[in-house]
């Protein structure tokens, strides 16, 4: 049974074994299922030739850098997984985030020859068909692709981005690799504090599917130029040319401009620097707070200014997507920062979780409120920072064990980097200052009407199928309980007295079959045959309201219960 899982993978996970006793990572292979790999011999092989090595790795690098390494030996896929890792510290420990932010995707740029074919390939046209220039010399390469300047019969400059040959094979291979590795490798990497790691391989996989679909990137283009149709004389996005890409092969408009940061030409342009800073924050929080669709990488060689102080997004393979709720409570953690409230700032870190299940409530209020304290302190004399609160509150969510959707730590890394950018070209420049703004527009927009309104009928329809499905529900609970099949599962916590816990039990229990009793009775009065004036003018009987009247207001009193005893849960 354990080779039919990998047998497709075995010589390149023999590959990777030994890498990892390369590098001393020996209690990964020795204490997991990976061991079964291992040939007696080669084992004792690498203990005698390499001891010495390995002795050297041990005493002059710590275990984070070690693992650096390992990725690096692994290739593309790997580093680009760490990569991403990097940017998720809800995940994994501060010293692993650190050295993979060192990682670098150095890669050689592949023939023009090839390039040319994928081009007829993917095209059905040749370079000489579909261009009236086309430079033989990349202006750059990466482990995905590679970029080609060009100009079009039509006069028009573009850039073309061509996927690399077998790139999708090899990919798909590494993925394999990596699924099967941590299938086997999840207990360990679990015990040694990184969480959920097969989700965040197959998360990575999904990644990895889209930006090997330059078709998804060329969409993202097209959304972002609709999105700014009005506002194309500030901000500038390059036109996809749609007819003539395909899923490997992307032809995008070409645009000149300087980066960003290049002060000198900004200047020597008659521009202002501060007002670039000023203007490209403002077009990035728009995207996050008001379109809930943003540019996750903004790094200065993916903005480019123009002569005319346009400012140009460029490559849209990361794009980040906020849903609605989510963007309320993004706002919500900022202006609760903002008003020193630490409970509020807990409630909508908890709404923006995946999974909030935190035992001691008290101690992350805590947490956030000695947050909250150094920011107001450090922020009054102007040396705290949006990286330094991203540092801060990354923390506290690993620690805490929240899981964030990806999205959060895309738009928390996004504002790290154009609070850097913004520095550079504005001295005085703090992102902060500019995020709260929103974040009080958002806030008004969460208590619209219209969206309250929404709100309410989203609610309104759960109740229903609530109510739909209540029968079926309760019918099943009292099979089980006709059977003797109907079991509790309780956890004790240790520090915590027993009685008291099993006191809250017993309570929601009896109030949940309260609720259970009336809403049955209330169901089976529905086919009574009372009296008219026992009815109301609907037909149904003032019983059935009262019951399930009283089913909803136990309901609700159920559900105050369990908030306070959450909140309270270590006093």
């Amino acid at each position: 049974m354990f080779f039919q899982n990998t047998v497709k993978n075995i010589n390149r996970l023999r590959q990777l074994i030994q890498v990892l006793l390369k590098y001393g990572f020996e209690d990964i292979v020795m204490n997991t299922p990976l061991q079964k790999l291992i040939p007696p011999k080669t084992t004792l092989t690498w203990t005698n030739n390499e001891e010495g090595e390995s002795e050297a790795l041990m005493v002059f690098s710590t275990r984070s850098e070690r693992l650096r390494m390992v990725i690096e030996e692994l290739g593309p896929t790997f580093v680009k997984l760490a990569q991403v890792l990097s940017n998720r510290p809800d995940f994994i420990p501060e010293d692993l985030i650190i050295e993979f932010k060192k990682l670098q995707s150095s890669v050689q740029s592949f023939d023009t020859t090839i390039a040319k074919e994928i081009i007829f390939i993917e095209t059905g046209q040749t370079t000489e068909e579909l261009f009236q220039f086309f430079d033989e010399v990349p202006i750059g390469s990466a482990s995905i692709g590679q970029v080609h300047r060009a100009r079009l019969h039509t006069g028009e400059d573009v850039v073309i981005k061509i996927q690399r040959p077998n790139v999708r094979a090899k990919v798909k291979t590494d993925l394999a690799l990596l699924l099967e590795f941590v299938r086997l490798t999840e207990n360990f990497f679990v015990s040694a504090g990184i969480l959920n790691p097969l989700e965040i391989v197959t998360a990575f996989e999904k990644t990895m599917q889209k930006e090997l679909d330059y078709m998804t990137e060329a969409r993202h283009m097209e959304q972002f130029r609709k999105m700014y149709k009005e506002k194309r004389e500030e901000f500038h996005i390059p036109k996809p040319y749609l007819d003539i890409s395909t899923s490997k092969v992307l032809i995008i408009e070409y645009v000149s401009g300087c980066k960003i940061t290049d002060i000198a030409q900004l200047e020597a342009w008659g521009l202002d620097p501060k007002r670039i800073a000023e203007r490209g924050m403002d077009i990035y929080l728009t995207q996050i707070f008001e379109y809930g669709l943003f540019h996750a990488d903004p790094h200065p060689g993916n903005i480019l200014i123009k002569p005319n102080g346009q400012i140009v997004l460029l490559d849209f393979g990361m794009v980040g997507k906020l849903m609605t709720h989510q963007k309320f409570a993004f706002a919500g953690v900022f202006i609760n920062l903002a008003k020193q409230d630490s409970r509020g700032m807990a409630s909508n870190l908890r709404k923006l979780a995946i999974d909030s299940e935190i035992e001691d409530m008290r101690s992350f209020e805590y947490d956030l409120h000695e947050l909250i304290e150094e920011f107001v302190v450090l922020d009054a004399a102007g040396d705290m920072g949006m990286a330094d609160l991203t540092e801060r509150l990354q923390k506290i969510i690993y620690n805490y064990k929240l899981e964030m959707p990806g999205v959060v730590f895309l738009i928390l890394r996004a504002l790290v980097i154009l609070e850097g950018i913004g520095n550079t070209l504005h001295p005085e420049f703090q992102s902060l200052e500019y995020i709260r703004p929103y974040g009080v527009k958002i806030l008004a927009e969460e208590y619209s009407v219209s969206n309250v309104n929404s709100e309410l009928s989203y609610t309104l329809t759960e109740f229903g199928g609530l109510l739909y499905n209540f029968p079926s529900e309760l019918r099943y609970i009292l099979k089980k309980l006709r059977k003797g099949e109907f079991n509790f599962d309780i956890k004790i916590q240790a520090d915590e007295p027993i009685l008291r816990k099993a006191e809250s039990i017993s309570n929601r229990f009896t109030f949940t079959m309260l609720i259970c009793a009336l809403v049955l009775s209330a169901t089976i009065a529905l086919n009574a045959n009372f009296p008219d004036y026992l009815k109301t003018d609907g037909g149904i009987p003032y019983l059935s309201l009262l019951g399930y009247g009283l089913a909803i207001y136990l309901a609700v009193l159920l559900f105050l219960l369990i908030v306070r005893s959450n909140i309270g849960g270590n006093k």
